[in-house]
């Protein structure tokens, strides 16, 4: 008897609440059980005020939940220190969010390597060769040595995707990547972090306002008012409507 894989994401009646124990205390996410497979590509979607961005960051082991047990790569994180959840978070988890968030004074090529230098304290041959790699993966082959400021908000994104996925993390995490591009930019951007989540098998979480991105995912949860509404196969709703 062959047992199934164990999710690389199980959430299991999640609650976030602020301002425990005082008279303005608000619960903004309400019992969200939901799991991800390796390999899925999922879209998050939601109108906005929904809980999408407090939910990421409960995933991306930014912020603990009120109450309900998480559980990455099978790994219960309940109970680990803030030390134990950067290591899990560094070893695990790849994130790509709407604002690029690269540092202006370093390099695509440094802004790239930056997990790995702060994994490892140093800038080694083995992560710059990587990074380099990743670069010419992403279309970024010769601009290396430029600058944010020099890159256009495409290529920015791109360099935030091959920075996210240079330390080739299992959970993708991807917060309205696209969010702030034009149309051909955005397909593109969305391409290649469909490309690599079927190139390596690594699951894929996107947060997105884009109908069009959201129905090229494999299936896509709908948070409404901080509950799961839906958690259907992309195009589902259009065939049963």
């Amino acid at each position: 008897m062959t047992t199934s894989p164990a999710p690389i994401l199980q959430l299991d009646n999640i609650r976030k609440a602020y301002n425990v124990g005082t008279p303005v205390e608000a619960e903004v996410l309400h019992g969200i059980t939901l799991a991800l497979q390796e390999a899925e590509f999922v879209a998050l979607i939601g109108p906005s005020g929904s809980g999408k961005s407090t939910l990421l960051n409960i995933i991306g082991l930014l912020e603990r939940p009120t109450r309900g047990t998480l559980q990455i790569a099978g790994r219960d994180t309940g109970g680990l220190d803030d030390g134990a959840i950067t290591q899990l978070r560094g070893a695990t988890i790849g994130f790509v969010f709407q604002f690029h968030h690269l540092l202006p004074a370093f390099t695509a090529l440094e802004n790239v390597m930056l997990p790995s230098i702060i994994g490892h304290g140093t800038a080694t041959a083995k992560a710059e060769a990587s990074a380099r790699e990743l670069l010419a993966r992403v279309g970024l082959k010769g601009a290396e040595s430029k600058r944010p400021g020099e890159l256009s908000g495409g290529m920015q994104q791109r360099v935030a995707i091959a920075r996210a996925l240079s330390l080739q993390p299992r959970l993708i995490l991807a917060d309205e990547p696209t969010g702030n591009l034009d149309t051909v930019s955005a397909d593109e951007v969305f391409g290649l972090l469909r490309e690599y989540n079927r190139d390596h098998g690594s699951a894929c979480l996107i947060v997105t306002h884009d109908p069009r991105l959201a129905a090229r995912c494999d299936r896509q949860i709908e948070l409404v008012d901080g509950q799961v509404v839906t958690g259907q196969m992309a195009g589902a709703r259009t065939a049963t409507a």
